[in-house]
């Protein structure tokens, strides 16, 4: 059985089947903000999605992590991101540079999760 959640026209924010969550991608509200305020954000928002999921960043098994420059944030990002993430139960992952959906935005996270 496939569940959604914070269905919109064009996607779902959630999807679990089997056990399994899948986010879809999440950018910062705040698109003012420098690479490590946008980190910041979107880790924000992940806690409140995985809450309404069911599940905890204990619980990552995968995060697919797009930066828009990847030479200039990489360490900033990573400075964040090693802050916040399980030491115990650290997921697999794929940092990358991408074009974003907007000029503004310099950093989107998208996780697969399994529930509590």
């Amino acid at each position: 059985m496939i569940t959604r959640k914070i269905v919109g026209s064009r996607m779902s924010k959630i999807v679990e089947h089997n056990g399994v969550i899948y986010f879809a991608g999440i950018v910062p509200n705040d698109k003012t903000l420098d690479v490590k305020g946008q980190t910041l954000d979107v880790l924000n928002i992940a806690k409140e999605l995985f809450e309404q999921a069911n599940t905890d960043k204990e619980n990552i098994l995968r995060a697919e992590i797009y930066l828009k420059d990847i030479d200039r944030d990489f360490a900033d990002f990573n400075e964040i991101w090693d802050n916040w993430v399980s030491k115990e139960n650290p997921p697999a992952r794929a940092c990358v540079q991408a074009s974003m959906s907007t000029p503004q935005t310099l950093v989107e996270i998208i996780f697969t999760n399994v529930k509590k």
